[in-house]
């Protein structure tokens, strides 16, 4: 197996990434960061080992989310001023879809069912329709703060705190939006007390429709599946990760949040990033750990692979678990590409007894 190859953005943001994700139809790169901007990149360009920076669109504050749309020219947005907007990526402008009473900490992008789902520290989830934005968005309250969301083609994931996660049904969703649905008459398909302990960290959905996987801020990853049956719900596990002996004065072990959560869109494998500066590719059936990676700079805050699995794209910046009073990623905030190795992302199976 011929190794993977990495590099680093030779323009990376300026302060602390919040998200990244990869085009629908290209190797283009959305990132989203603190310093209130929205960077777009092509990655891998004609073959080379880098990364272009294209442009870079600035809000009105630190910008927590951006995802793509139905194309590789449009993008969604969200942050710390509250509002939900569409931003046109090939002219810059942008177009304010809804206002949340709080910060909006998450976006999922549904291309099957044209709906774009935000969730925000309100405790509200605004389900729009982005193919008729003149179409009132419908506002559905939860029961906690949203920490972490994401989606599959028909399900949508969303772990709040008091251990709590909503999976809702897309095409019901969306068959409510078209009808204008009361949202009091809107409820989710499932509703489960996390595997985790602790906080929500990550949340990342199986690119078969079959389940998801969750993180925490105490070293551990959750493993689900969707089905609701008694043998389906058997097969779910937690395991730790991201963790470090500590001295032998101190004793145990040191444990890291687990930051972000990627399942690579061919072989189903899955990527996790901790506080800990590090990388692991897991395979989620044979429940083993398959590679893990050389430590980066600082914590990994966000992973992502391309539409057909040939890069991984890794933020890394200083980890707000250190508890900085005077935080600032100017200068530590880079954007690492690996290109995967033909089968460096593949599963090897369960291990031999």
């Amino acid at each position: 197996m011929a190794p993977g190859t990495q590099w680093e953005v030779a323009q990376p943001p300026k302060d602390a990434i919040s998200n990244l994700e990869f085009a629908p139809e290209s190797s283009k790169l959305i990132v989203s960061s603190w310093d209130k901007n929205v960077y777009l990149y092509d990655v891998g360009a004609n073959g080379a080992d880098e990364a272009t920076l294209i442009n870079s669109f600035e809000f009105r504050a630190p910008v927590l989310n951006a995802c793509f749309g139905a194309t590789d020219e449009e993008a969604f947005v969200g942050g710390l001023d509250q509002q939900v907007y569409r931003l046109d990526l090939a002219t810059g402008e942008q177009t304010s879809l809804s206002q949340h009473e709080s910060a909006v900490r998450s976006l999922a992008y549904s291309r099957e069912h044209s709906i774009l789902v935000s969730a925000s520290w309100d405790q509200t989830l605004h389900i729009h329709n982005t193919s008729a934005t003149s179409h009132p968005t419908i506002t559905i309250p939860l029961p906690g703060k949203p920490h972490a969301m994401a989606s599959s083609p028909s399900k949508l994931v969303v772990a709040m705190t008091a251990r709590l996660v909503h999976i809702y049904d897309l095409p019901t969703l969306a068959k409510a939006l078209a009808a204008q649905t009361p949202a009091s008459e809107i409820t989710p398909w499932q509703q489960r007390e996390s595997s985790l302990k602790f906080l929500t960290r990550a949340v990342a959905c199986m690119p078969n429709d079959a389940g998801y996987a969750t993180s925490s801020i105490e070293g551990r990853v959750a493993v689900e599946w969707f089905e609701d049956t008694e043998a389906s719900q058997a097969r779910k596990y937690a395991f730790k990760c991201h963790r470090q002996a500590a001295t032998d004065e101190e004793g145990g072990d040191i444990v890291y949040p687990v930051n972000a959560l990627a399942f690579h869109p061919v072989f189903g494998t899955f990527a996790s990033g901790g506080g800990d500066a590090s990388i692991a590719l897991w395979d989620a059936e044979a429940k083993r750990r398959m590679r893990h990676m050389t430590k980066f700079p600082d914590s990994v805050a966000a992973l992502a692979f391309s539409r057909e699995g040939k890069y991984l794209a890794i933020g890394a910046c200083p980890g707000f678990q250190t508890g900085m009073e005077d935080y600032s990623g100017e200068g530590r905030t880079k954007i690492v590409i690996r290109e995967l190795g033909e089968t460096e992302a593949k599963g090897k199976g369960p291990k031999e007894k």
